[in-house]
């Protein structure tokens, strides 16, 4: 890479070459972005206006220039906040301005809170104004009848005018209107059930009523059923459609019927005829099968909409039959799964017709196989309480603006990704599956270096703009459904949690209890490698600890991996790294074939998932990238049944707790896939605590043999301490020494000897170790039983290796598995010495423990280890 200051376009293209290729930048445009990066020129103002939408809740960036070819320019857009996750709360707290910024930019700087007035104090005048307001309408009402010649008021709207009990006593409407179809008395004060049924059901030929928003419906008992009874007509209760809906209901939902056009007791024609869209979403609709609703009554319906109704009295079948004699039928929206099926795909086989389901072309449907069916999906908007301070609304808020990157050279890739929130006109790009424009972030390095980077986003047009338009990207570009795309949608729109629910359930019943038959448990019968000849095994190792500590004459270390009889590396080994290092397979290695099944995260939870479902010493557990789905629908009803619904994602194989996030948003662990592969577990929200303090315990492992399964567990374990004090406050969750315990690499290490702890935390909560001990015994166990049953390839004669099991203890002291880890960190079992908590209770000096680990794989000693 160029090393001086870029000083022309060809610098340029030299030193970025390889980003320019990953932005996807049209090469044409890569010299009008190279003189504006030069030149510091941010002009997108002049091109574009950001209003706000969704009252206010969002904006949106619409093209203010008359027109904009495709890739015509392109435009600079800077970044308002750059920062790694886990100081994002502190900047916005130390950094000034930054908080009010983000939440301008995000809209949460406004409070919700609406002027409502007292149920209980007169708004605006007395009760006399009320009613001689509400007379003044009644007699309007009756005048415009006259003129137009009819002599009865069919339709009577009475909305938000105060009315109160006894006012609509002593309005007595049966006796002026005796003639209603539709009455609306919605937002008033009306609050006695009998009073609001005496009054009603005067009315014999009323087919629409409807008392939304006022204070009887909250404690109404059978109002309803009272209301239902003495209007037998009644085909509208509250905007739901009544088991006694009919043409009338279809023709008001059809659009026929309304103020202007109340329609009449009595149709000696078929009025329906002329309906070609009916919208009938959620009203309440339990059985689609009547008279009215029929090809012969409407022949010419194109467009229906039955969404947000439960259909539950007919079955899919036969609705798929019902709607199929729509011959005219081209446009459908229904709930997806739902009363037509779980299936996209069912209902397009069975209405052939339709050309859109769901606002999305079917052709579109069949080529991208998309399981969230819907054009119309609603925004997430931030929600917030009018006392939540800023930074707290900004961190809720934030997951629906963020992009990242990760920074990288030639040496190495970041282990933390850079987040960030473009500025107010990029943050204002919403989203679209057919989107106009596209953003790209870009690294500009001026010196020629990673050091003097900047970055920025790249704006530019893949359509042509007219001015007006909304200017829209793609949140997901290059994403399809074989990457979730229909699921990664759930962190920017409310998508249907039926769908994710049923995703959920079917997951679920994957993982019901299962048995399965316990691997061939023999006593020790791995032989010793002890020579003959008394000459000492030639031990080849990178790593410090065994060079230090394996001090046994039975053991030489040698430097060249091709002399040794046992290789004992911290790298992982396939064929390719074994040829190119001379080992062979009549060298013993300190690992099994296929130990990913436990050693890698997402591996780990299929070994245990396939040979025990959900065993209760494993939270519940999802590959973000094969189970989002279901991981939506879990979460849906954990938020439907008020449970806790605290999650920790753990990256496949990254040690040390690297990009580990604690975190109940939905949106957050969504948009955390994009920093790479996850799984997502349930948090283990009340632990066992030490002095109040989150703990894990580290436990060695070591494997003689999987077939035979031949394992045993050092004497030598530890506790591993969180710094704080424990919290389940949301502001705590970005706090590492809170609510992490790894602190050899971040944070104070506070070690404490592992019988003292064992001591102190016995009399902390009165109980025995022994019985926790055993415990974690029988899991370990099962975890390696597992490994042995779904993976039998998992062994090899010349395999002997030592693994890190991290345990977390429950509230009930019930062991939790974390992880199972290839190669642990020893570094504190040679350091200290201690007195053996199990066993005999001898003192294990530190500075032994590789050779009591070498001489239990390598010699058949049982030295300081228990077998399993």
């Amino acid at each position: 890479m160029a090393s001086a200051r870029i000083r022309d376009f060809e610098d340029f293209v030299e030193v970025h070459g390889l980003l320019l290729a990953a932005s996807g930048i049209p090469p044409s445009l890569h010299r009008q972005l190279f003189q504006k990066l030069s030149t510091e020129t941010f002009d997108s103002g002049d091109f574009f206006q950001v209003e706000p939408c969704e009252n206010g809740r969002q904006r949106q960036l619409v093209l203010t220039s008359d027109f904009m070819e495709k890739e015509s320019q392109l435009f600079l857009i800077d970044h308002a906040w750059t920062f790694r996750l886990a100081d994002a709360r502190k900047q916005l707290q130390d950094i000034p301005g930054l908080a009010q910024r983000m939440a301008s930019l995000m809209c949460v700087d406004i409070d919700l809170t609406s002027d409502t007035e007292d149920a209980d104090l007169e708004p605006d005048g007395s009760h006399e104004n009320s009613t001689s307001n509400v007379m003044e309408i009644l007699e309007k009402e009756i005048c415009q009848a006259k003129e137009k010649g009819i002599d009865a008021v069919m339709w009577l709207e009475l909305e938000e005018l105060d009315i109160d009990d006894a006012m609509l006593l002593s309005l007595d409407l049966s006796v002026k209107f005796p003639n209603l179809l539709a009455l609306s008395l919605c937002g008033n004060r009306l609050q006695d059930a009998s009073t609001v049924v005496q009054e009603v059901t005067k009315f014999k030929n009323l087919r629409a009523l409807w008392l939304n928003h006022n204070p009887v419906l909250k404690n109404c008992g059978q109002m309803e059923d009272a209301i239902l009874q003495g209007v037998p007509s009644l085909e509208i209760y509250n905007s739901c459609c009544t088991n006694n809906f009919g043409e009338w209901a279809l023709g008001f939902c059809g659009g026929l019927y309304g103020k202007e056009k109340p329609g009449s007791f009595h149709n000696s024609t078929n009025p329906l005829e002329t309906v070609t869209s009916l919208d009938l979403s959620n009203r309440c609709i339990h059985n689609l099968f009547n008279k009215a609703f029929s090809a012969t009554k409407m022949p010419s319906l194109s467009y229906l909409n039955l969404r947000g109704n439960s259909l539950e009295q007919n079955s899919a079948e036969d609705l798929l039959k019902l709607l199929k004699g729509f011959s005219c039928l081209q446009q459908l929206e229904v709930d997806i799964p739902g009363p037509l099926g779980g299936s996209a795909l069912q209902i397009l086989e069975s209405l052939p017709y339709l050309s859109l389901l769901n606002g999305v072309e079917v052709l579109k449907i069949l080529e991208t196989g998309k399981h969230v069916i819907d054009s119309k999906l609603q925004p997430r908007l931030p929600e917030w309480k009018s006392d939540e301070p800023l930074a707290d609304r900004v961190i809720s808020a934030m997951w629906l603006f963020l992009m990242t990157y990760r920074l990288a050279d030639e040496e190495k890739i970041d282990e933390t990704s850079v987040w960030y929130v473009m500025d107010e006109l990029g943050s204002a790009l919403r989203h679209s599956d057919k989107p106009n424009f596209r953003v790209s972030p870009f690294l500009f390095m001026p010196d020629g270096k990673l050091a003097s980077a900047v970055s920025f986003s790249i704006l530019w047009p893949t359509q042509n703009i007219h001015k007006g338009d909304e200017c829209t990207r793609d949140y997901l570009f290059g994403i399809g459904e074989d990457k979730q795309r229909s699921a990664r949608l759930t962190a920017w729109f409310h998508t249907p949690k039926n769908y994710f629910i049923k995703e959920y359930e079917k997951y679920w019943k994957q993982l019901s209890p299962r048995t399965s038959a316990s691997p061939c448990i023999e006593a020790s019968i791995s032989r010793s490698l002890l020579r003959s000849d008394d000459h000492a095994l030639r031990v080849y190792t990178d790593i410090p600890q065994v060079e230090e500590f394996l001090t046994r004459p039975e053991f030489s270390l040698t430097t060249d991996p091709k002399d040794a009889d046992i290789i004992w590396t911290s790298m992982q080994m396939d064929d390719e790294v074994k040829k190119a290092a001379g080992v062979t397979d009549d060298q013993y290695i300190n690992q099994f074939p296929f130990e990913a099944c436990l050693v890698m995260k997402h591996h780990l939870a299929e070994t245990v998932q396939k040979a025990y479902g959900s065993p209760e010493w494993f939270q519940p557990t999802y590959n973000l990238e094969s189970y989002l789905a279901a991981l939506v629908g879990d979460h849906y009803v954990r938020e439907r049944d008020e449970l806790d619904n605290l999650w920790i994602l753990k990256p496949w194989n990254m040690a040390r707790t690297i990009d580990t996030t604690v975190t109940g948003d939905l949106s957050a662990i969504i948009r955390l896939m994009e920093t790479g592969p996850k799984i997502c577990q349930k948090y283990i929200e009340h632990p066992a605590l030490f002095r109040g303090k989150k703990f894990d315990l580290r436990y060695i492992v070591l494997v003689r043999s999987m077939n035979p399964l031949e394992i045993f567990l050092s004497d030598v374990f530890w506790a591993r301490l969180a710094n704080n004090v424990y919290s389940l406050d949301k502001r705590s969750f970005f706090e590492y020494e809170t609510h992490f315990t790894v602190m050899n690499y971040i944070g104070r290490l506070n070690h404490m000897n592992t019988p003292d702890f064992v001591m102190e935390f016995e009399k902390e909560h009165q109980v025995r170790w022994m019985d926790i001990h055993h415990r974690v015994r029988t899991m370990i166990r099962s975890v390696f039983e597992a490994a042995a049953i779904v993976h039998p390839k998992m062994c090899g004669s010349t395999s002997r290796a030592m693994y890190g099991v991290d345990v977390m203890l429950d509230c009930s002291f019930q062991p939790k598995l974390l992880e199972v880890t290839y190669c642990p960190d020893c570094t504190r079992a040679c350091k200290y010495d201690t007195k053996a908590v199990v066993g005999n209770g001898d003192i294990i000096k530190g500075q032994d423990f590789f050779n009591h680990v070498f001489g239990c794989l390598f010699l058949n000693e049982t030295t300081h280890v228990t077998p399993l």
